[in-house]
């Protein structure tokens, strides 16, 4: 008997701890969020049902319409997440649009908390995604209008624009009300304060001036 208590014990605490690594689920029809609230839990606390209009489901978003990729990167990702749209709060759900300037690419980069799945608007696009350690393994394919990729949770994904003389554009979206992007350059070279050198020439095996150049770089943020 103490064997079965045991086990439902650590079946309950498993449950409770896939639970709690994802978006929290709605237990009402809505939860827009209250960003005005001083109460500070993990998401948004809900605006008061009676003061909820049409307008907290809605944004003006414009995503029809080309965004400025003249960026050091070529590229332009427009989220809507809980931040731009309160209504998405508890929903687990976000979308992006993202423009691409010939030979642009959204770099390596991970989303901590959503699985991404895109879909290609208009142009080419290179996608890819690598797997975890030990093995690091590539994913890979060219997308063309109307195809389809989708790149799991927490792994270091890629898009690149391989055309030369024509833009792309991708709308993706993402298991989270609030994915969060990390890329990768971004973080390593171009963190505040800076990441000893000690640290970055032993992990890659470079040559201090090197890290020095790297970071001294303007790491674009082509996220908006």
């Amino acid at each position: 008997m103490a064997t079965s208590y045991f086990l439902i014990a650590v079946f309950l605490a498993l449950a409770s701890s896939q639970a709690i690594a994802s978006d929290p689920s709605p237990l009402q029809d809505f939860c827009v969020a209250d960003k005005d609230s001083p109460v500070k839990v993990n998401g948004f606390v809900c605006k008061d049902p009676m003061h909820v209009t049409a307008d907290d489901f809605f944004k003006a978003a414009k995503l029809d319409e080309p965004r400025n990729t003249k960026g050091k990167v070529g590229s332009n990702v427009t989220l809507i997440n809980v931040m731009q749209l309160a209504g998405l709060n508890t929903l687990g759900i976000s979308l992006a649009r993202i423009d691409f300037a010939p030979l642009g690419e959204n770099p390596p980069h991970t989303h901590p908390r959503a699985t991404e799945i895109l879909t290609v608007l208009e142009g080419t696009l290179y996608v890819g995604f690598v797997t975890s350690n030990p093995n690091n393994t590539l994913f890979t394919k060219v997308l063309h209008k109307g195809d389809v990729f989708v790149f799991p949770e927490g792994l270091i994904h890629f898009q690149f624009n391989p055309v030369h003389d024509k833009p792309a554009v991708a709308l993706a979206a993402l298991s989270s009300q609030n994915p969060g992007v990390i890329t990768i350059a971004n973080a390593v070279f171009g963190s505040k304060p800076p990441i000893s050198d000690d640290v970055l020439t032993k992990a890659f095996q470079v040559e201090k001036g090197t890290i020095d150049w790297l970071q001294a770089q303007f790491w674009e943020n082509n996220h908006y």
